[in-house]
């Protein structure tokens, strides 16, 4: 049986699925229950009650349908009457039909009685009076009206059962709510600290609630714990080896000025230089692991500031966002800038025009960076995205090659805001679309 359909309709959170367990059976458990008490407790003890009823009727028709006129027929059983508890008098217009409220369970069951058990009754009324009952009988001396208690034919207010059963679930539900609510709220606080520590926030956090959430907290900190001391040992490393090899190289240049060949010096020089920019890239990379700390930022102003320092250096960015709202963010503006920065210094080194876009969403911001360049294949953006990456048959190599850590730097700092770095083709401009995906 195919119930994909029905997921739709599911609750998607931990809290409303645990609600609706909890809330079905004791729906179910209410319905039920009131519905076979009703019709078996309540209907049987309505069927008897009037059927008694019936019969102390038939004793006062027979006594009025013994004497030759109605008046004296009811004056000969006003006793009988007055004993059995029952008004009886000539009825003053003829009607027919039965009434009941909607909500009268058991009133169907006190027409249907009366009904069998008389010959001539005309009409049954439960509605005008709800504490009597009043029914139009026909006998041989004329119509009369006969009424009587509705607590002599059913039992007094079943719907009081139901709504004392409803009100029992409400109560009983809304605490158990309360508790419910209580064992969740260590799981979303185990969950916002997981999310503040995929952005790169280090959220104060203790286990809490029932043994098993707090064993999966445990292990969360033991987790974040080997991860927060992996990223400065990896920090530590890639700085003190960068800073390392500055020595050598400066000692290289300072040989290289010494060398009367000129031409062999000048060589020499150029690798040098390559190695300075690898050096820094690589110290770039290495503090990409050491974000700023998150502040509220203005993510249009921010790309307009980086677009601008771009157009001044060297190429054609153009800046387009299309909201007119100015809306503020937090996010690391230090790494934001750094990243947006690469993406945009990538499509200047490759392309002659570049194109930076900002669009703002309920929990995303997207930068987008487009050109006109070669683009890269799609089977090779996601090796682009590595570090030391290197695409040389998939991008031209005029304006500079670069060390191949832009794109590298640009997807961990959008990793580190939980976001991804998606490169695609840009259908504007026919070169490469690299959007930076930030969440909110």
């Amino acid at each position: 049986m195919n119930l994909d359909w029905l997921k739709r309709y599911m609750p998607r959170g931990l809290f409303g699925r645990a609600a609706l367990i909890l809330i079905v059976p004791i729906a179910v458990l209410v319905f039920m229950v009131s519905l076979i008490f009703i019709q078996r407790h309540f209907e049987d003890v309505t069927r008897q009650l009037t059927h008694g009823v019936v019969l102390e009727m038939r004793e006062v028709i027979e006594q009025i349908e013994a004497e030759p006129s109605l008046s004296a027929g009811l004056a000969a059983s006003l006793s009988l009457t007055q004993t059995l508890a029952i008004s009886v008098q000539p009825a003053a217009t003829p009607r027919s039909g039965d009434s009941r409220a909607f909500f009268d369970l058991s009133g169907r069951e006190v027409i249907d009685t009366l009904r069998d058990g008389l010959e001539g009754v005309r009409a049954v009324d439960l509605r005008s009076s709800s504490r009597r009952v009043r029914v139009q009988v026909a006998t041989e001396r004329g119509l009369i009206d006969v009424s009587f208690r509705r607590q002599r034919a059913s039992a007094s207010n079943p719907h009081q059962f139901i709504v004392l059963m409803a009100a029992i679930g409400v109560v009983m539900t809304g605490i158990a709510f309360v508790y419910l609510r209580n064992q969740l709220r260590p799981i979303t606080r185990l969950a916002d600290a997981s999310e503040a520590f995929g952005k790169g926030r280090v959220v104060h956090y203790k286990p809490s609630g029932a043994l098993e959430v707090r064993a999966a907290g445990r292990a969360f900190l033991d987790m974040r714990g080997r991860i927060l001391r992996q990223i400065e040992q990896r920090t530590l490393m890639l700085s003190g080896v960068s800073h390392d090899l500055r020595t050598p190289l400066t000692r290289m240049k300072l040989t290289l000025e010494m060398l009367s060949d000129e031409a062999e010096a000048e060589d020499l020089r150029r690798d040098v230089l390559e190695m300075e920019q690898l050096i820094d890239a690589f110290l770039e990379f290495a503090r990409s692991d050491q974000l700023d700390d998150p502040e509220p930022v203005e993510p249009v102003a921010l790309a307009q500031e980086v677009v601008e320092k771009a157009a001044r250096l060297d190429g054609d960015v153009t800046f387009w966002h299309a909201q007119e709202e100015v809306e503020t963010v937090i996010l690391r503006r230090a790494a934001v800038e750094r990243a947006l920065g690469n993406l945009v210094g990538n499509a200047q080194r490759y392309a002659e025009r570049a194109l930076v876009s900002v669009e703002l969403r309920e929990r995303q911001v997207i930068f987008c960076v487009e050109d006109d360049g070669p683009g890269i294949p799609e089977d090779l953006r996601e090796e682009a995205m590595k570090p030391f990456s290197r695409l040389d048959p998939a991008r031209n190599q005029d304006r500079g090659s670069g060390v191949g850590l832009g794109l590298a730097i640009a997807h961990d700092i959008a990793r580190r805001h939980g976001g991804s770095l998606r490169l695609g083709e840009s259908q504007e401009m026919g070169g490469l679309k690299a959007e930076l995906v930030l969440a909110r």
